[in-house]
């Protein structure tokens, strides 16, 4: 444990140096996407003055259907629709070709959904100190990382269409729709990819109201909770003020250096391996690469920077994607990740 704390604190020295010889690379080379995937672009916005970096909606046909799959639970609940001995000798049903029997369709099931995604464009991870209320009733001043945020809704939803063919419904096409609006249900969580902590999104209301007047925000401004109330309407329009949102955290690691934030209810595009209570399931969450080259010392005079680090030296390029769980330099990707289900 030690040997690996000293490593990493040399790994970080030298990183440090780096940026001070310029053998680090600018953050904003390491833009590199997916090959499907659209690339984050910057934007002034008059309802908070400076300029957000905005994510475009991923939404992917692939995301409308899982399968074919086996119904496990379903085949288990009812072992009298299996056709075999006594009551059928052949192990086949009388007219129908077996292929047609409900045990051997539970077998093939494809299901299918309808997936949407938003936009969501963010202002830069930042830190504040804020007297917060205790349980006592005082106040203690505490250093806040905080997130201001905007979200979009701008159509684009997929879905499976049908066609009938000789009177059953094909399924070979994808078809985009659009509502009047969507509802966001946030969950922003801070990940060091050093330290291995995790920290969650908490609601402030002190907190808030200062950063609002920081951040010069003329919008609403709304906490995790507060936006699920709130229907994200349909635009087209590029100069639209969407919903402002803010993620508050406290109590993290000053000592974290490469960090993420994970941003689910973006979509409600999952994937699940099979069926059942031990099929994984994980949910699709926009993962935000942050490097945040500072020490314990004077925290709110680092900068935190979005995208990952590029470093020359081969090996310590690749010990930095490695922390981030990356083949290769992204600021952001969508990425699915496992979600533990609990039995009601």
């Amino acid at each position: 444990m030690l040997a690996t704390r000293i490593a990493t604190a040399i790994l970080f020295c030298t990183t440090f140096a780096a940026l001070m010889v310029s053998d680090v690379l600018p953050t904003h080379m390491a833009t590199a996407q997916d090959a499907d995937q659209e690339p984050s672009f910057e934007q002034q916005t008059d309802f908070a003055p400076g300029v957000v970096t905005v994510i475009p909606p991923a939404p992917r046909p692939k995301e409308t259907f899982d399968g074919p799959l086996t119904l496990k639970s379903f085949l288990e609940a009812h072992p009298e629709l299996e056709w075999g001995a006594p009551n059928f000798p052949n192990n086949s049903p009388h007219f129908d070709p077996r292929s047609r029997t409900l045990v051997e369709m539970a077998k093939q099931v494809v299901l299918r959904r309808e997936v949407y995604c938003l936009e969501f464009s963010f202002k830069p991870l930042r830190q504040i100190y804020v007297n917060l209320p205790r349980a006592d009733g005082r106040l203690q001043r505490k250093l806040v990382w905080y997130m201001v945020y905007r979200v979009r809704y701008r159509g684009g939803d997929l879905r499976p269409a049908a066609d009938n063919v000789g009177g059953a419904e094909v399924f070979q096409r994808i078809e985009a729709i659009g509502y009047d609006s969507r509802r966001f249900f946030p969950l922003l969580t801070i990940q060091d990819h050093v330290g291995g902590g995790s920290f969650l999104d908490q609601i402030l209301p002190a907190a808030k109201e200062v950063i609002a007047m920081r951040e010069q925000i003329t919008a609403p401004l709304y906490n995790s909770v507060e936006i699920t109330r709130v229907k994200i309407p349909r635009t087209s329009d590029d100069d639209a003020p969407g919903v402002w949102g803010v993620a508050t955290w406290t109590d993290v690691d000053p000592n974290i250096d490469f960090l993420s934030v994970y941003v689910s209810g973006l979509t409600n595009a999952f994937q699940q391996d099979g069926e059942g209570d031990d099929a994984p399931y994980r949910r699709k969450m926009l993962q935000l690469n942050f490097f945040r080259p500072g020490d314990t010392m004077a925290q709110t005079d680092d900068m935190i920077r979005f995208g990952v680090p590029s470093f020359q030296d081969e090996n310590e390029m690749q010990y930095v994607l490695k922390r981030y769980n990356l083949d290769e330099p992204l600021n952001y990707r969508w990425d699915f990740r496992a979600v533990k289900q609990t039995a009601n």
